[in-house]
């Protein structure tokens, strides 16, 4: 546990010393491109993962990589720690989320996250919130930007399921764009708002692209997805510490563990 908490605190120390650091180049780059300036924020966040990886011990494994389609899609990912806001980054190209306004509020992390140009939405106006998603991920779009949508907006504990809002199938349908579903279980090593990570290896899994088509509206798209995500979630679940207890029950009742 001493070890643990050293090996934490490393973490914690990097990430205090760079987050200003990189706060500053990307300051320095706001006049440039969006794609040049996304640079600075995507190095930010692998940083971050590669001292995840090294120095905590929490490794993972990606299945289903030949799902990822070759050209900018909307990712429709599984929402349980903040391990997936920087681990998205390398698995997929580069990408904007889409975040709830209060989050560029928060010094540095937001100013940061704002000149990343994500899609800011205020949660408790849902009409405009969907009209921004509309009209700025359009924009993204055309600036050849994947858009990652958690879509349950907001992280739920391992074994749980959050409403599954709409906002990542229409954007796919309005802009004929693929969308990638994801399952992930990161909140099994690094728990909402906790200060400990804990070492292991997350599995993530992703799923064959969901296309739009005319006769598909966003509610049968986002049902699919729903489906397959927490399907997955129920195969991958129930390893690590902070496990929901029901799926690690039926883990070590499964005859694959046995």
């Amino acid at each position: 546990m001493i070890s643990l908490l050293i090996r934490n605190l490393l973490y914690w120390l990097v990430l205090i010393v760079i987050t200003p650091l990189f706060f500053c180049l990307l300051l320095l780059a706001a006049p440039l491109p969006r794609r040049a300036r996304h640079v600075f924020g995507v190095s930010w966040a692998l940083t971050l993962l590669w001292m995840l990886e090294h120095v905590i011990g929490l490794k993972y494994k990606v299945l289903g990589s030949e799902n990822i389609p070759t050209e900018p899609s909307v990712i429709c990912s599984k929402h349980q720690s903040g391990w997936e806001t920087l681990a998205l980054q390398k698995i997929f190209p580069w990408q904007v989320y889409v975040a709830k306004r209060e989050l560029a509020w928060i010094p540095l992390f937001g100013w940061g996250l704002v000149l990343m140009n994500p899609i800011m939405i205020n949660r408790s106006d849902r009409s405009r919130a969907n009209q921004r998603l509309l009209e700025q991920g359009l924009e993204r779009k055309r600036h050849g930007f994947w858009i990652t949508v958690f879509p349950e907006g907001t992280r739920t504990k391992p074994g749980r399921i959050g409403k599954y809002k709409l906002g990542a199938a229409r954007m796919a349908k309005q802009f004929d764009m693929p969308m990638v579903p994801v399952a992930h279980n990161a909140g099994e090593f690094w728990p909402r708002n906790a200060f400990l990570k804990y070492p292991g290896e997350v599995t993530v899994v992703v799923g064959p692209a969901i296309r739009p088509s005319e006769s598909v509206g966003p509610e049968s798209m986002m049902a699919e997805a729903e489906a397959w995500i927490e399907a997955r979630q129920r195969e991958i679940g129930g390893v690590g510490p902070f496990a929901d207890p029901d799926e690690k029950r039926q883990r070590l009742a499964s005859p694959a563990s046995a």
